[in-house]
Order: C-alpha cells, then structure tokens, then sequence
C-alpha cells in the first residue's frame, strides 16, 4: 500500500493551476512537458523497466511526435543519454533543431549500459564531464538548458558528482542542474555544493512515495518532474476513483491522473510519454480539466 501523505496541499480550486513554473527561477515553461524516454524501440510495459535500447524503429513517427508536442504548447522535453544509448538525444535534435526559443531540453547523465537490461549508476566525475560533452555534441547546443544526475552512485561521494555538474555550470555547459529519484536528504546534500533546480523522481496518483519531495520542492521553489506520471491501474477502470471523477468531469482518467499532478502543487511539471499523436493530444487536455474542493480532495486522499 502507498503510505500516506505526511502533509495534504491546501485545495487550489478556486482558480486554475498556474499556467507556467521558472525553472531555477529564470527559466519559465509551460507546466505540462513531454518525455520522450517513449520514442525508443518496444518499450516493456510498466511495472517492468523498458529497454530503451535502440532509436525507434519507425523514426518518422517519432520525429512527428516530438514536433507535434512543441505544436501543442510542450515547451520541456525530456530526454537522457542512457536512452537508445544516446540516439534519443539524436532523435530529439533531428527534430527540434534549430530549438524555439521557449523550449528547454532537459537531459540526465551518470548511469552506463553496459547492455539491454543493465541501468549501473557511474558517478565517476571525468565520466559525467564526458557524457555531459557528448550530449552538448548530440543535441546540437553549446549550453545544457537543465542536466540532471540521473542516478546517485553509491561508490562515489554525491559532492564529487554533483562537483563535476557544478563545474560544467562554471564553464557555461549547463544552465540547471537537476537530480532524479533522491530523498530529501540527498537534495539538501547536493544543495550545500551547487543550486539545485529541478528533481524527477517516479511519482502519480498510484504512487506517493516521494510526497515530502514534492513539499520540499514546493517550499525551496524546486521544480519537481514526476517521471511516469499515469500509472493507472485499477484506478482508471469503471468504478474506480479516477474512472469515476473521470465521467463525472467529461475527461479521460488519464487527464485526471495529469490534472491532479497539475493542482497537487505549482512546482510539480509532469512529463507523460508516449509514442502516440493520439495520446500526446489527450494528455495535453489535461489543462482543460477543472477539478473543485470536494474532488481534490478525494484525490488527495491515500490512493
């Protein structure tokens, strides 16, 4: 069972969620992202880790996809050099290259494949300053808009890994540094060595694991990128909660699921993956959806 909220957000009913959030305080998107982890060979449906190990099979649709996303508003894409063993970098530059202005590319290093299965942090600092070079090469840009620390590796001190990012900062490769799947503990860590903008740790309505994280990050204006942000389940179907409010606002469950991300706190830009135009479509009406005090509050009780 999912543990329970330690503290529970003040409804925002009362008015739509903000529209935008400044990553790092200077860097304003759009709330609702796209993560294009998705536009890679077969994925393994959840709870099973994908393989992402190649770049997709029909690449004209995922490059209609990603252009797509930016047509619909996303102004935050979200990719990693671990992906299609940095081919999803590529395929995200074929794409959107020359970027528009508003739109962020936010990529992660410090995780090896060693093959298909095998996800290994190495936080080795020469190996983030190196991928963090050949992610510069394949995304075709001179600055990292946000790079994140993919995973900490428990064999090498977080102040050298986060030192190394720091250190790219320094020398204008990186504009935003992020962290994914850490505790509270591990951000004010990492906060004492360099400023700390966003984190992306695994969290929807089925999962709420990391509710201090998302607090911690409303609190110290951290943006907060919820990583398979729908994670249905039974929720979704008939009868259950989300299938239910779903009906009863005129949306899709999964729209649901995005709009209670969207009100469960300003700093919180989820970033749903697909490889479908159909559902790219669909999870962008998430905006439309208006949820009132009473089912927030259903929402917000322990999924």
């Amino acid at each position: 069972m999912t543990a329970p909220r330690t503290s529970v957000p003040e409804p925002r009913s009362a008015q739509a969620p903000r529209p935008t959030f400044a990553i790092g305080g200077r860097t304003p998107v759009r709330r609702l992202g796209f993560g294009a982890m998705r536009l890679a060979d077969g994925p393994v449906p959840l709870p099973h880790p994908s393989p992402v190990w190649r770049p997709p099979a029909h690449r004209a649709h995922a490059l209609n996809v990603l252009r797509r996303a930016v047509e619909l508003g996303v102004e935050l894409v979200d990719t990693a050099d671990a992906y299609s063993l940095g081919g999803n970098e590529e395929l995200v530059a074929e794409a959107l290259h020359p970027y528009p202005e508003r739109l962020l590319i936010a990529t992660k290093c410090g995780v090896a494949r060693p093959s298909p299965g095998e996800w290994t942090p190495l936080g080795r600092p020469e190996y983030l300053r190196q991928q963090a070079e050949l992610s510069l090469r394949r995304l075709r840009v001179e600055t990292l808009g946000l790079l994140q620390l993919h995973r900490i590796d428990p064999q090498v001190p977080l102040a050298d890994q986060v030192g190394a990012l720091r250190q790219l900062q320094e020398e204008g490769k990186v504009a935003h540094i992020g962290l994914s799947e850490v505790s509270v503990r591990e951000i004010e860590e990492a906060s004492a060595v360099a400023p700390i903008a966003a984190v992306q740790n695994q969290y929807n309505f089925a999962d709420r694991r990391h509710d201090d994280v998302v607090d911690h990050c409303e609190r110290h204006g951290i943006a907060f990128l919820p990583f398979f942000p729908m994670a249905l389940g039974d929720h979704a179907r008939p009868g259950g909660r989300l299938g239910r409010l779903a009906a009863e606002v005129g949306a899709t469950p999964a729209q649901v699921a995005l709009a209670w991300l969207l009100y469960r706190s300003p700093t919180v830009l989820p970033i749903p993956g697909t490889s479908s135009e159909q559902h790219l479509a669909e999870n962008m009406g998430a905006w439309d959806v208006r949820l009132d005090d009473a089912r927030l509050r259903e929402l917000d009780a322990p999924a």
